[in-house]
């Protein structure tokens, strides 16, 4: 029985070879576009699950009155928190950003600027599940220790054996030589955590190791620099701890601050529990569950294809119904035969998805900046909810069709007096203007994303960032000569014909700040905006210039100013925000007065006009410039063209001077446009999946002109001998899926705006959604319906008018 059911599905297919192929085409991209970006949903559902404490690790937040939360927190309340209350088991502390330097093998005499290092606890590889390649993680108890990752040792050491090997770090805290004692997996995709270097935290518990950075002390509770992860113990209420550690730091705290207390779990510093939580995450759950819905909505566009032309090819298949009733066929064969043939059907559809996800992997790879592959899915449960979607999507499909086919009333079906139902004629109406809404809603998406990403990277930013290049300051070689070797550099710089101006800093735009702090006060300050918080920026006297941020009034610093010692400066700079948090009611009214900084006073001499230092997701900050010739950054202002040995004479002026430190550099054009890398991806995943989209909906549609052709042939032939145009037949057969088309623009139009209205609210800079976004999908969404129904139209409209008739 299943060989004869199978040989007669597989003749059914290959006989109606137009309809086969769109309906196993259109499943296959659905299929494919669900795969793909399943794939990416597992990834984001699957990071940081893989930890054996999982269940009962927590980190530590800070949460201000106005719900904005952060990460970095004074070391100090680890260890006072854990002497307090028993309820936690364990701590483990990692300092990631302040760790960043340069790393020398002096073996070899190589070096690398590094971005992924951290101080950590001794504990850090039994807390967390970091496998351990090489080594003892008991090993990084001990001070002037380093693990690092399997590439890292490949890219020092070669084939060598690194334990035992010294690397010496060159960073804030001077030079200091560390022993790998160890080597661990690389951390990959699946871990928010990623470090190449974890240098024992140790090692800073000696004041001698800090350089005078006595912020950096580990029992300190004023520096907000480190993150803190607890281990509880089995049952316990984490809220309730929460409270308590909210009074011990209203009993510890010096600072009489609004600031509180909050545990997140470990499993939600990811993606967030849901739309309501609000603490810091890494990755972004309103994403993950648009991408999730819009690989339904394409699947379920390629189901509503398949229904819609095997409902309206059953008209053809009435005589078959017939005749096997007539031969004793009972209405359960009927629905088995049909159900195989759509199982078929889904099953080479399958295929084709694979075929199809295999092919485009490195093209989708690229677009997301992961490598994922088919063996992800595997990485969360959600395989299993996708599969069975799949499998319940393609039965259901192929039963409502088989029930359909198989309840034809046998004699109407024999006379040949089988009519269209009206119920099945709404319903393929009804999934076509779904399939059009949806793929509408996706193509105004796409244009407001494109818009608001083009509007970013377009937007005044306050300065001006064109042929700027930033070179990274060296950390090698700081002795009593280097401040001479940082001025014959300058000298050097300054002296190139192609530079037209440069300044240092110890923050550059895009990069974020030196550092934020809270503790300013005017005259004009009300009791509490001591706690309001500001971003702080070190500057040279030539900063302003080389930005072309202008003044709105007063002066910029001098090079005297800035040459001053840190605790020996008297003078600062404002922006317009800053000025606005003070009180002052004017730029004029600033100028000339002093405001407090805890305990000492500083002298305003001028107000900056504000301009962008981060991406124009968020809003511009208050922010104090404050003079200090850093040796962090310096950037060059370059003329003219050809770029490449521009760089190359400046490598080579760098080298003359900075022996030993790498040659690190970056344009400031393109540094700042990364910080929109995550709306262009969702820009280039939104643009292909509303191709994807429409391409699968015109497939089905072009089907349904086909089917329309072919049931109206006989109709075509008469109006033509009656003396019909060409164009009106075009006309009279488009009408009616053009209408279908405008229902689905209506129907798009308010939806898109609403979700894309609520989008943009996460943005302090945004475009308007303008009427063009919605006059521009509906055309395009027409022209695309009438190209594709047109071409079978004006096709049948060409034939031989006696042709269709005898054929008839």
């Amino acid at each position: 029985m299943f060989k004869n059911h199978l040989k007669i599905a597989l003749r059914i297919l290959f006989r109606n070879k137009v309809y086969s192929f769109i309906n196993i085409a259109g499943l296959a991209l659905g299929i494919a576009a669900f795969l793909l970006i399943l794939e990416y949903v597992s990834l984001e559902k699957s990071v940081n699950q893989f930890h054996a404490n999982l269940p009962t690790m927590f980190r530590l937040l800070n949460q201000n009155p106005k719900g904005e939360s952060w990460a970095q927190v004074e070391p100090g309340w680890a260890t006072k928190a854990q002497e307090r209350f028993p309820e936690i088991k364990s701590y483990c502390r990692v300092a990631e950003s302040i760790g960043q330097g340069v790393v020398k093998y002096e073996a070899k005499n190589i070096s690398f600027r590094e971005k992924k290092v951290a101080y950590s606890e001794g504990n850090f590889f039994s807390f967390f599940s970091f496998p351990i390649i090489k080594g003892s993680a008991s090993a990084l108890q001990k001070p002037d220790v380093v693990f690092v990752a399997e590439s890292v040792a490949k890219k020092y050491f070669d084939a060598e054996n690194p334990i035992g090997k010294t690397l010496t770090l060159y960073n804030q805290f001077g030079k200091k030589d560390y022993l790998v004692e160890g080597v661990f997996a690389n951390m990959g995709d699946l871990s928010d955590i990623q470090l190449d270097f974890v240098f024992s935290l140790e090692t800073l518990k000696n004041p001698a190791n800090l350089n005078d950075n006595a912020w950096a002390n580990l029992t300190n509770l004023d520096s907000q620099y480190i993150d803190t992860y607890f281990q509880l113990r089995q049952s316990v209420d984490y809220l309730s701890l929460e409270g308590k550690l909210n009074m011990l730091r209203r009993e510890l705290s010096k600072e009489n601050d609004d600031i509180t207390f909050r545990l997140q779990h470990f499993s939600e510093i990811h993606l967030a529990s849901s739309f309501s939580d609000t603490y810091l995450h890494n990755g972004n759950i309103k994403y993950v569950f648009i991408l999730s819905g819009i690989a339904f909505l394409i699947l379920l566009i390629a189901w509503f294809n398949y229904i819609n032309l095997s409902t309206a090819n059953a008209l053809k298949r009435a005589n078959e119904v017939g005749v096997r009733k007539v031969i004793g066929a009972t209405r359960n064969n009927l629905v088995m035969q049909f159900l195989g043939e759509s199982i078929l059907v889904n099953f080479f559809a399958f295929v084709g998805a694979i075929l199809l996800v295999t092919l485009l992997q490195p093209f989708f790879n690229e677009i997301i900046h992961k490598n994922l592959s088919l063996s992800t899915l595997l990485s969360s449960t959600l395989w299993v909810i996708g599969l069975g979607l799949l499998i319940v999507g393609s039965v259901a499909s192929g039963i409502y069709t088989a029930w359909g086919l198989a309840n034809f009333k046998l004699i109407e079906t024999l006379k040949g007096k089988l009519h269209k139902s009206a119920k099945g004629i709404f319903l393929r109406k009804s999934l076509v203007i779904t399939q059009f809404s949806i793929s509408i809603v996706l193509i105004i998406v796409t244009l407001i994303i494109f818009s608001q990403l083009k509007h970013m990277q377009n937007q005044d930013l306050g300065m001006n960032i064109k042929q700027l290049l930033v070179i990274k300051g060296p950390e090698i070689g700081k002795d009593s000569t280097f401040k001479n070797r940082v001025n014959a550099f300058e000298n050097d710089i300054a002296n190139l014909n192609f530079v037209n101006d440069y300044c240092t800093s110890g923050s550059v735009p895009s990069n974020w700040y030196n550092f934020t702090t809270v503790g300013f006060t005017s005259a004009k300050s009300k009791t509490g905006d001591e706690q309001k918080p500001y971003s702080f920026v070190t500057i040279g006297h030539k900063f302003l210039k080389t930005y072309d941020i202008p003044l709105k009034a007063g002066r910029s610093f001098t090079e005297q100013e800035c040459d001053v010692e840190w605790n020996d400066n008297s003078k600062v700079l404002l922006n317009e925000k800053a000025l606005e948090q003070l009180g002052f009611k004017s730029a004029n009214e600033a100028v000339n007065t002093k405001i407090k900084w805890d305990e000492r006073y500083l002298d305003v001499i001028g107000v900056v006009k504000d301009y962008h230092h981060k991406g124009l997701q968020t809003a511009i900050d208050p922010m104090i410039f404050y003079p200090f010739n850093s040796s962090s950054y310096l950037t060059v202002k370059l003329a003219g063209e050809n770029m490449n040995s521009k760089v190359a004479t400046l490598e080579n002026v760098f080298k003359k001077h900075f022996s030993g430190n790498p040659f690190e550099f970056f344009f400031m054009s393109e540094n700042f446009n990364k910080q929109y890398e995550t709306e262009s991806q969702y820009s280039t995943l939104f643009t292909t999946a509303s191709v994807w989209a429409i391409f699968i909906a015109c497939m089905g549609l072009f089907g349904l002109a086909t089917f329309t052709v072919e049931s109206r042939t006989k109709e075509i032939g008469i109006r033509k001998i009656l003396g019909a145009s060409v164009f009106s037949i075009v006309q009279l057969l488009s009408k009616d899926f053009l209408i279908l088309v405008s229902i689905a623009i209506l129907i798009a139009c308010p939806l898109a705006y609403y979700f894309m209205h609520q989008w943009l609210q996460d943005f302090a800079s945004r475009i308007n959604i303008e009427w063009w976004y919605f006059v521009v999908a509906g055309v395009l969404a027409l022209a695309i319906a009438l190209l594709t129904v047109g071409f079978q139209a004006t096709k049948s409209a060409l034939m031989n008018p006696v042709k269709s008739l005898r054929t008839e």
